[in-house]
């Protein structure tokens, strides 16, 4: 039986899961909307999923919520604005390679959280650590080269894309674990979600004004199209609300790390929806980055 602790083990599978069906449904609307457009979608049409979520879990749990303390804000602003930077990024990079390889890029963030964890948190990293560490990064390499390419700027710009990409969403589950850690006096279940619930209140905000002050146009786009979006916005908030739910019982880099099995499902995704091939070269820079998360996990 799994104790409450080890529940981030399946939480984390099942937000993986979500996770990929959301990045897909993202990049099929980014041709419509745009990078910023299909990114506040997550945010504008999951808000209000997440306010749902945590009324259920107040009605289940009968916590009281109390305005969170000030040191809860510098961690959700750090959790919200690192992810908004990261998903566009993302949902940039997509547009340039393929949604499996992209994947993979963004899977650097487990082995950037346990260097940004040794950085600025003061966890030591061991000769095993830094081994995996290099087998990893080995892997992206071999995944993002392409033999006799045009050995340009342009060639390297989505994978530069990608692995910061992955930097972002790295600070991004720091930040969130740590506002979800200064929710006191309620259960790790109502801490999530009340951190998600903020979160996502923040992000929307940000990213509305923004594109009502800068591209109205793509806003009415959004709003027309709500259908798509709201979907997607259900399916980001539901894997986000798994993310939180893990991020509360382990750290952060224990969750991103086993969350490469996302490179798994994408590679379904890829080749099922998009129709978009993997080459042995890039199957075996995929299978260098799980060995090297591997790793990172048993030591």
């Amino acid at each position: 039986m799994l104790s409450i602790t080890s529940l981030w083990i399946p939480f984390t599978l099942v937000a993986a899961a979500g996770q990929v069906a959301r990045n897909a449904m993202q990049r099929s609307l980014t041709a419509k909307l745009g990078t910023w457009g299909a990114t506040n979608i997550r945010f504008l049409f999951g808000f209000p999923f997440s306010l749902v979520f945590l009324t259920a879990v107040l009605l289940a749990t009968g916590d009281h919520l109390s305005w969170p303390s000030a040191a809860f804000w510098p961690w959700l602003l750090l959790g919200a604005l690192s992810q908004i930077i990261g998903t566009g990024l993302m949902l940039l990079a997509m547009t340039d390679r393929s949604f499996v390889v992209t994947t993979a890029y963004l899977k650097t963030e487990a082995i950037q959280t346990a260097i940004f964890a040794f950085i600025f948190l003061g966890d030591p990293l061991s000769v095993a650590k830094l081994v995996a560490i290099l087998i990893a990064t080995i892997g992206v390499v071999i995944t993002a080269l392409r033999p006799g390419g045009e050995k340009s700027f342009a060639e390297l710009r989505p994978t530069v894309t990608g692995l910061v990409a992955a930097a972002a969403f790295a600070l991004s589950a720091v930040g969130f674990r740590g506002a979800i850690i200064a929710v006191d006096g309620v259960s790790f279940v109502t801490a999530a979600s009340t951190t998600l619930v903020w979160g996502l209140f923040v992000q929307t905000a940000i990213l509305t004004v923004y594109l009502l002050a800068r591209a109205p146009d793509i806003l009415r786009g959004i709003l027309s199209l709500w259908r798509p979006s709201m979907l997607a916005g259900f399916v980001g908030a539901f894997a986000s609300q798994f993310w939180f739910l893990a991020f509360a019982l382990t750290a952060a880099a224990n969750v991103r790390t086993l969350a490469l099995i996302e490179v798994l499902f994408a590679q379904g995704v890829s080749y099922y929806s998009f129709k978009q091939p993997v080459s042995l070269r890039e199957i075996c820079g995929i299978g260098l980055i799980v060995a090297g998360v591997a790793l990172l996990i048993a030591v």
